[in-house]
C-alpha cells in the first residue's frame, strides 16, 4: 500500500535536492526543526497544512504544484498496484457481463465508421453470417459497405 505521506516526502526531498539546498537551510527558512523536516521527507510524519505551506514557501514552490506532483505519483502507484492485483485475480461476473460477446464484437467491426452508409442495416446479418461461417473480422469491414442487391443476397445473410 502506498502512503500519501511517503509520496509527499519524496516530492519535497526532490525539490530540495534539485535546488541544491540542505535540510538545515530549508528547516531554518521554514522555521521547522531539522529532525521533524527529515521525518516528513522520509514519510515518517504526517505534516499539517500549515507546516507544508511553510516548507513550500521556504522552497519557493507553490503548495498546489507539490500536491499536483504528489497526485500524479499517487495515480501511478495506484495503477501499478492495481495491475499487480489484476494479474492474480479472475474477472468478476460483472466484468464478464460487461465484455463484448463475439456477436457484439462482429457487429462493431462490421458497422461503417460514419454510420451513414447504405449497408448499415445489413451489419447485424453480416455479423451473424460471419460468426456462423467463421469469417475473420477484416472480411466484415469489406462486406459491411455492400448493399444487398437481390433476394439471394438477403437470404444468404439472414440465418434461417
Amino acid at each position: 500500500m502506498v502512503l500519501l505521506r511517503q509520496l509527499l516526502g519524496d516530492v519535497l526531498r526532490r525539490l530540495r535536492i534539485r535546488q541544491g539546498r540542505t535540510l538545515r537551510e530549508v528547516s531554518a527558512s521554514a522555521r521547522v526543526s531539522l529532525g521533524y523536516l527529515s521525518e516528513v521527507e522520509r514519510g515518517q510524519k504526517e505534516a499539517s497544512s500549515e507546516l507544508l505551506q511553510a516548507i513550500c514557501t521556504a522552497l519557493g514552490t507553490p503548495l498546489s504544484q507539490v500536491f499536483r506532483e504528489v497526485s500524479d505519483n499517487f495515480a501511478l502507484a495506484e495503477l501499478q498496484t492495481e495491475t499487480m492485483l489484476d494479474l492474480s485475480k479472475a474477472p468478476t461476473p460483472r466484468e464478464l457481463a460487461m465484455r463484448e460477446t463475439p456477436r457484439e464484437l462482429a457487429l462493431r467491426e462490421a458497422a461503417p465508421a460514419d454510420g451513414l452508409r447504405k449497408g448499415l442495416h445489413a451489419a447485424p446479418a453480416l455479423a451473424d453470417a460471419a460468426l456462423r461461417d467463421g469469417l475473420p473480422h477484416d472480411s466484415l469491414r469489406e462486406l459491411a459497405g455492400r448493399t444487398p442487391r437481390s433476394a439471394e443476397d438477403i437470404t444468404d445473410m439472414v440465418p434461417v
